[in-house]
């Protein structure tokens, strides 16, 4: 597996249960390789505009993501998922896609409050 994967993953929710979700391997971690990653939702209208990433079935890389249906990349929904708790993945974002989404989460970590 590497950044840019989507994955299958126990995730808790907001009210603590523990589903199969979902997720994007946005960034390896040192120093044991485990993964910064972020919820995928079918629930569109969570998505924050101007943060979030809707990846929808007309984009070129939604054949390759191994999404079923429009999602949202949620990016106020972050983990640090251990690389041996991942079992593999389903599909991957485009190159493009997944730089557009750290420069996002970045640029919003260093953005002065």
């Amino acid at each position: 597996m590497k950044e840019a994967d989507i994955i299958l993953m126990p995730l808790p929710q907001a009210d603590g249960i523990v589903k199969n979700r979902p997720a994007l391997l946005l960034r390896e971690l040192p120093p044991f390789g485990d993964f910064l990653a972020c919820g995928i939702s079918t629930r569109l209208h969570q998505a924050v505009p101007g943060f979030d990433e809707i990846i929808s079935e007309n984009d070129a890389d939604f054949a390759d993501s191994g999404l079923l249906t429009d999602s949202v990349v949620r990016l106020g929904f972050l983990a640090v998922l251990p690389r041996e708790r991942i079992r593999g993945t389903i599909g991957q974002i485009a190159p493009a896609r997944h730089s557009r989404l750290l420069v996002k989460l970045s640029k919003y970590l260093v953005a002065k409050l």
